[in-house]
């Protein structure tokens, strides 16, 4: 007989401890174990699965390259558009950044969040196309958060979704710096620090840019937009 799964499971371990005739203070040492595999299983399982795809991927397993493609590239191709405003530069941007990350895979190391470190690039690689469109356009610094707006109608309602369909035209009156932040924080779930360091500023920074957006925002959306 195995054991059980779950919450059964500990119990099913916690009776034979007793049975078995183990000390209290051996029974509190499994306790505290299971609490935090418990809490390690919510955390940390998705970069343990992140951690596995990119070994395979350091070995040039194709099909391992597909699947880090098709389980990021919908997030990765929203959060372009988001930022750029544009569905067809939104999709050469990922293209772009998977060009790069697969031919980086005999070097490439991951020291964080798999997804973590796409968003960044897909941002970086967007912010380049922002500066370069704007000195294309000379368009003055206070219109720099409505530059890209060639994304319009039911084919960005679909790239959107229901995450931020409804923050579309919000998200574009945000100065580009500000919705950058807004947008890797809230969207793609990367830490204020961390942003901080790619965009070469202080967290101070980063944190007004993410305070003042998303207070634009709320005025915007009349409240309806909550930490």
């Amino acid at each position: 007989m195995g054991v059980p799964g779950g919450f059964l499971g500990y119990f099913w371990i916690l009776g034979n401890i007793f049975v078995a005739g183990y000390t209290k203070r051996a029974v509190i040492v499994v306790i505290i174990v299971l609490i935090d595999w418990t809490e390690f299983s919510k955390r940390d399982f998705a970069m343990l699965q992140e951690k596995l795809l990119v070994r395979q991927f350091n070995r040039g397993n194709r099909a391992v390259v597909r699947r880090i493609y098709e389980k990021y590239k919908d997030n990765l191709v929203t959060l372009a558009t988001a930022l750029l405003y544009e569905k067809d530069t939104a999709e050469d941007v990922v293209h772009d950044v998977f060009v790069g990350f697969i031919g980086s895979a005999k070097e490439f190391r991951l020291t964080g969040s798999l997804k973590g470190y796409l968003s960044t690039c897909v941002a970086n690689n967007a912010r380049n196309r922002n500066k370069a469109k704007q000195r294309r356009r000379s368009t003055a610094l206070d219109q720099a958060g409505s530059i890209a707006s060639d994304c319009d109608g039911p084919d960005c309602s679909a790239i959107f979704g229901e995450r931020l369909g409804k923050l579309g035209a919000s998200l574009a009156a945000l100065p580009y710096e500000q919705r950058e932040v807004v947008l890797l924080h809230l969207y793609s779930g990367m830490r204020l620090r961390a942003i901080a360091e790619m965009q070469s500023v202080s967290i101070n920074t980063v944190q007004g840019r993410y305070r003042y957006g998303l207070g634009k925002l709320r005025s915007m959306l009349n409240g309806e937009v909550s930490k």
